[in-house]
């Protein structure tokens, strides 16, 4: 836990103490929960496999009927994928456990203390431990009846957004005295995010050894029907991709800043161009310098530390690219702390 609650404290009666068999209930509180996709509990296939398991039955990830993904999620991929898994999540794996997880402790200590003691922080994971609702639920317990669910993906997708909210409702639905509830919105166009991304990126740039030629914004891939079915996600990646670029111009003058998408999984269609495509391609058409940023992830996880950092880049040099960096995202570090901590802050207006 991230916090350490007050005693409770009585439900208040017209008279002037409680009935002595009255139940102590806690009440009165503000909490504020953040919210990051998931990650196993460990990098061997057995625990990649529940967390896999979990992940990718959820209906908002995989929109496909249960009839005809069921007998592939269990007798193909569930058989086959956990190893290769696995063995990525060993990569990168730390004495802390998954980065992920220590990284997004480390935002909520982070914004506890931004915060003060006025406010419980905590935090969840949508897949995997600990589970989202099961720390809403802790919070309610603590005296938490005023509850900001924050998930921390900038650009909004069913798959991420919608998936933390059904989450929280279930744990709602099993609650007497349901506190009050607010989620903070998407932030792919907010100032506080772009000034955070262009002030934190642009000084990882000038730290690099070489000055890049291309700058590849890497966001998470979907499957191109979501963006047919209403999903707004592919709009707000392109929308964040084109004020980061406005942003770093003035700095960077003759910087090529492109926008791909990373992680297919499958045979349908996914969102284009490809990053793992395009990083290829770039190199054999002569590009010799590239940085890479993850701008859609909160926090670095497997498809940062490994997706880009060792695969992007054997890839690049492979194809004849020489230097390659894969920038940090934005992580606990300040600039993304003082995003974070302002974004929460009007949020809460009204609460605190």
């Amino acid at each position: 836990m991230i916090s350490t609650p007050d005693a409770p404290k009585p439900v208040p009666s017209s008279s002037a103490s409680p009935r002595p068999d009255h139940p102590r209930i806690a009440f009165g509180r503000v909490g504020v929960l953040l919210v990051n996709l998931g990650t196993p509990d460990a990098s061997t296939p057995g625990a990649v496999r529940r967390y896999l398991a979990e992940f990718l039955s959820d209906p908002r990830v995989v929109e496909v009927p249960k009839a005809i993904w069921k007998p592939i999620l269990h007798g193909v991929i569930l058989r086959t994928r956990p190893a290769k898994s696995a063995h990525a999540y060993q990569q990168v794996w730390t004495e802390n456990g998954s980065p992920l997880a220590a990284i997004t402790a480390r935002q909520a200590r982070a914004l506890r203390e931004r915060l003060g003691d006025g406010v419980l922080v905590d935090w969840g994971m949508r897949y995997g431990n600990p589970a989202v609702g099961d720390r809403f639920a802790a919070l309610k317990a603590q005296g938490c009846d005023r509850i900001l669910v924050v998930p921390l993906y900038p650009q909004y997708s069913a798959a991420t957004n919608a998936s933390v909210m059904d989450a929280v409702c279930r744990a709602m639905g099993a609650m007497r005295w349901q506190p009050a509830l607010r989620t903070l919105p998407p932030y792919y166009d907010d100032p506080a995010y772009i000034d955070a991304l262009a002030t934190d990126l642009g000084a990882q740039m000038e730290a690099l050894a070489f000055r890049p030629e291309v700058l590849l914004l890497s966001f998470h891939g979907m499957p191109e029907r979501t963006l047919h079915l209403g999903d707004p996600y592919h709009c707000q990646c392109r929308k964040t991709a084109r004020l980061l670029a406005e942003a770093l111009a003035p700095r960077w003058p003759g910087l090529r800043i492109d926008t791909t998408f990373q992680s297919r999984f499958g045979r349908a269609k996914w969102l284009e161009p490809a990053t793992d495509l395009t990083i290829a391609a770039e190199a054999r058409a002569g590009t010799r310098r590239m940085a890479v940023a993850a701008p859609g992830f909160s926090a670095d996880c497997l498809e940062t530390l490994e997706e880009l950092a060792i695969r992007a880049r054997e890839t690049f040099v492979e194809a004849g690219g020489t230097d390659f960096a894969t920038l940090a995202c934005l992580n606990d570090r300040e600039p993304g702390m003082a995003m974070l901590e302002r974004l929460v802050r009007r949020e809460l207006a009204g609460w605190v």
